[in-house]
């Protein structure tokens, strides 16, 4: 950051428009900076997320995604800036590995619950999810690097696992989909 902020409000935003990095002004509801936003409400889940007591390993693992977070908001900050690559994509590819080697494989769909720190890790799954509708939105208005969608595909994949890890963690059973369960209750 090569200006530190001294002064928190600029009132240049007062017309609806905003600042890129690349010093552009876009409307405050561009696809660009809806894109941005999603980001920084996934980075802001993963914070309460990350105020609850969870393993050493996820916790480490969760900062190292928060910083890569940050360094994609501003990718999408400048256009035509790259900063995350196919090696971080690798990187949650390796994590989902290791965490889903010691989990039961699934018979059936769960449901988003269980333990505290399990249910923020599936609310930040969803966040994550609409993140990446946001930047597939505006990736087909402009170009942006592949890597960006990919990271995003593979966060939510290694937050539903993280999900699971986190319910075994504490002693909670995940909480299991019953096909029809309520079906009779609506005759």
């Amino acid at each position: 950051m090569a200006n530190r902020l001294s002064k928190i409000y600029t009132r240049t935003g007062d017309s609806g428009s905003t600042g890129l990095g690349d010093g552009s002004r876009v409307a405050k509801d561009s696809k660009r900076i809806e894109a941005i936003g999603a980001v920084d409400e996934l980075n802001s889940a993963l914070g309460v997320l990350l105020a609850e007591a969870i393993p050493d390993n996820v916790r480490a693992d969760l900062h190292d995604v928060q910083h890569d977070l940050f360094d994609l908001g501003g990718e999408l900050s400048i256009p035509g800036y790259t900063s995350l690559g196919p090696q971080h994509v690798t990187r949650l590819e390796n994590q989902l590995d290791r965490y889903n080697a010691d989990l039961q494989p699934l018979k059936e769909f769960i449901l988003p619950g269980g333990s505290r720190s399990a249910a923020l890790c599936h609310v930040a799954r969803a966040v994550c999810r609409r993140a990446e509708r946001r930047v597939i939105t505006l990736s087909g208005a402009e170009p942006l690097s592949p890597s960006l969608l990919h990271y995003l595909n593979r966060l939510s994949d290694l937050l539903f696992v993280l999900c699971r890890v986190l319910n075994r963690a504490t002693g909670v059973s995940d909480v299991y989909w019953q096909k029809g369960k309520n079906r009779n209750d609506l005759a």
